[in-house]
């Protein structure tokens, strides 16, 4: 008789017999970055090649659509409906990885092969976003064969192949086509859980703001010997243009940028599913510095529930070979890490305002967008509950839930187009270093996720989900 945990059981058993192991080397193979044209043609591969024939396998019909952006990566869609009445869940992830980096990889690593060491599978795209998707349609896989090829309920899967430049042509497609992505609720997988340890369900995900901030005064570099201390030197201007935007212990000086426009600080309801989250571990590269923030705030809600000024990028002159001269400009490149308490359509203006009143007329703002909204379901969702419960039971352990990740994803046009609530399970951690060299999964978390998800998708042909919408 098939059962929840015989279920459980053939997931974990594919992946402690190296069956995930295997899979997950296979995918990393394919150098499917988006951010190298001469990879291009791995992002059909990857799809193609990889993915498709295994939905095909589980049942499923599958359609790879040009991206509506040219020069952009392929969309795959495939759905499995066993009945329209039944649940029906949406799964996401994204096929693309980073630039691999090939020459900043330590000794015996490379980012096209998977390579174990201790704890830890190396690979570009092991933990983003590779080893996440994998793990979630493996533990479907199981599932199916545990119930002789039936689930007692539909999935959908929209799979990208452009998130690493930011999910162009996502948007315009999901809208294109929400009737045939119709879902209950978008249940998927990317991103760090809150501490590697700790099982996590995300309900959104913080939005993106980019700028540049520019002090331009001349055509070129004037002799320092000659000019010093007589013409303005830029890159002063635009440093204490700078320190009036944040302090020198990692305060918002912009209260406008803040949630609720910095009145009333973290909404009530943030508070307190945040009340005891952890943050950090695993031995990440940098450190969580208690004074470096917004006073008063716990490390979790200053990333999961306050916004964050980073300067990605700064120069004046050419640092890597200076001349004796006064530069005729000097440049930052900017970003406002917002959750969904913000309005990112009064970021500019703000700092404008800003920026005037400091005397600093002379800073130009330049290059302003935004790059990826942020989203947010209500921590308490039905939907969310129901992820925790399943997972807590399959895990015999908590299940922290924050209000949204720290980093971005484009759940935004999915409840935009969808309506559909979010429910992210990350599998990975924050010290995975996906963007850099030596990006990795941790095994043990990887065979929780195998196991959370297999849990959830037995416990959705059950019969006892909330309640459909409408």
């Amino acid at each position: 008789m098939a059962t929840r945990d015989g279920a459980i059981g053939r997931a974990q058993q594919f992946f402690d017999e190296g069956g995930f192991r295997d899979l997950l080397a296979s995918l990393v193979a394919i150098p499917s970055t988006s951010q190298e044209d001469q990879h291009r043609p791995a992002l059909d591969r990857y799809l193609e090649g990889a993915i498709q024939p295994w939905l095909a396998r589980m049942g499923f019909e599958s359609t790879i659509h040009p991206n509506p952006v040219q020069g952009f990566g392929p969309i795959l869609t495939a759905q499995r409906i066993e009945d329209p009445s039944l649940p029906t869940v949406l799964l996401y992830g994204h096929g693309d990885t980073v630039a691999g980096l090939d020459a900043q990889w330590s000794q015996g690593l490379s980012p096209w092969v998977l390579t174990e060491r201790g704890d830890r599978w190396y690979g570009r795209g092991t933990a983003d976003n590779k080893g996440q998707h994998a793990l979630n349609l493996a533990a479907l896989d199981a599932v199916l064969a545990e119930r002789g090829g039936k689930l007692g309920a539909n999935v959908k899967v929209v799979l990208e192949t452009s998130e690493e430049r930011g999910s162009l042509g996502l948007r315009p497609f999901v809208e294109a086509h929400a009737q045939e992505l119709a879902a209950d609720a978008l249940i998927a997988s990317d991103g760090p859980r809150a501490e590697p340890a700790l099982p996590t369900i995300a309900t959104g995900t913080r939005g993106t703001f980019h700028f540049d901030l520019a002090v331009r005064l001349r055509e070129g570099g004037v002799h320092s010997g000659h000019w010093g201390g007589l013409t303005t030197d830029p890159a002063i201007i635009l440093s204490h243009a700078l320190s009036t935007i944040m302090d020198r212990n990692g305060k918002i000086l912009v209260r406008k940028w803040l949630p609720s426009n910095g009145q009333g600080g973290v909404p009530e309801s943030i508070l307190s599913v945040l009340k005891d989250c952890p943050v950090g571990g695993g031995g990440a590269a940098a450190t969580i510095d208690p004074e470096w923030g917004e006073p008063g705030l716990t490390s979790a809600e200053k990333i999961y529930g306050w916004n964050s000024f980073i300067v990605l990028a700064m120069t004046s002159g050419v640092p890597a070979n200076p001349v004796n001269a006064v530069a005729p400009n000097a440049v930052a490149h900017c970003q406002i890490r917002y959750t969904v308490d913000s309005d990112p359509a009064t970021f500019e203006a703000s700092l404008r305002h800003h920026l005037d009143i400091h005397g600093l007329e002379m800073v130009r703002i330049e290059n302003a967008r935004l790059r990826m909204p942020a989203s947010r379901t209500a921590p308490d969702h039905p939907w969310v509950r129901w992820a925790q419960a399943s997972m807590e039971k399959t895990l015999g352990q908590r299940v922290q839930i924050i209000p949204n990740t720290s980093g971005g994803l484009p759940g935004d046009v999915f409840v935009d187009f969808l309506n559909v609530p979010l429910v992210w399970v990350p599998h990975s951690y924050n010290g995975c270093k996906q963007h850099g060299p030596d990006e990795h999964f941790l095994i043990a978390p990887a065979r929780e996720g195998i196991a959370a998800f297999a849990g959830m998708w037995w416990d959705l042909g059950e019969g006892a989900t909330p309640p459909r919408a409408g």
